[in-house]
């Protein structure tokens, strides 16, 4: 089993839990961050919302400027993780985790799928903080399958335990 995580704070004790529970060590690898917004970093959520500009409905997605200095594309963010992914799955492990952001969770589930990172502009896997998406290749025909999409059932056991 091989464990890999964002180094960012917010994923660390997750990370860190999960290779206590599994006993083995956690990979930290920066590619799984969250998209950056450059100068929007660490500021309000409303100082973001007045900035932000969003992307078209049709046409440009990827490459889209949305109006903050310093801010990732959603093509560079993409790249990144699908990067990660192609590295992370080279090894053939039989269980491997991935402990990221949400919206990182599109690009980690898209990459998965071998979805055309181009196509990734118009996807969205959305999954509570703390969830459980899993993600299984089958033996004979090596079709990729998301199992299930933000599992929240162990937080509801940990709650009454």
């Amino acid at each position: 089993m091989e464990l890999f995580s964002s180094d960012l704070q917010r994923t660390l004790r997750t990370a860190d839990e999960v290779a206590e529970l599994f006993g083995v060590k956690t990979v930290l690898d920066r590619r799984l961050r969250e998209k950056s917004y450059g100068e929007a970093e660490g500021r309000p959520q409303e100082w973001l919302d007045r900035r932000f500009i969003p992307p078209p409905a049709v046409g440009e997605r990827m490459n889209h400027d949305e109006g903050l200095q310093g801010s990732e594309t959603k093509a560079v963010w993409a790249q990144r993780i699908y990067t990660a992914m192609d590295e992370i799955l080279r090894d053939p492990c039989e269980h491997q985790i991935i402990v990221t952001h949400g919206g990182s969770l599109t690009c980690v589930v898209a990459s998965w799928i071998k979805m055309p990172i181009e196509s990734a502009g118009y996807a969205s896997f959305r999954a509570p903080s703390g969830s459980i998406t899993t993600l299984r290749e089958d033996d004979v025909f090596h079709n990729r399958q998301i199992v299930s999409l933000g599992d929240t059932r162990h937080l509801d056991s940990a709650k009454s335990g």
